[in-house]
């Protein structure tokens, strides 16, 4: 099943681009504070997650954390 897409479009950008690094997307519950989460490919506890929330305050710095999250992954 695919995922919903993110209202925010770099936020959904990031999202894509976090993807193809091979990070996973899991979406949140109804009652969750946030919209989902990353998930890198380490698939154990040492491996790097991230909160992705729906209506952050400056979407387009939630965007570019993202993705320095994604380049700064030792994994």
């Amino acid at each position: 099943m695919a995922r919903k897409r993110h209202p925010n479009k770099e936020i959904e950008a990031a999202i894509t681009y976090a993807e193809t690094a091979e990070w996973r997307t899991i979406s949140a519950g109804k009652s969750a504070h946030c919209w989902g989460k990353l998930y890198c490919k380490e698939a154990s506890r040492e491996g790097c997650k991230l909160s992705i929330w729906s209506t952050p305050r400056n979407a387009s710095d939630h965007a570019k954390q993202i993705r320095q999250r994604v380049l700064k992954c030792p994994h």
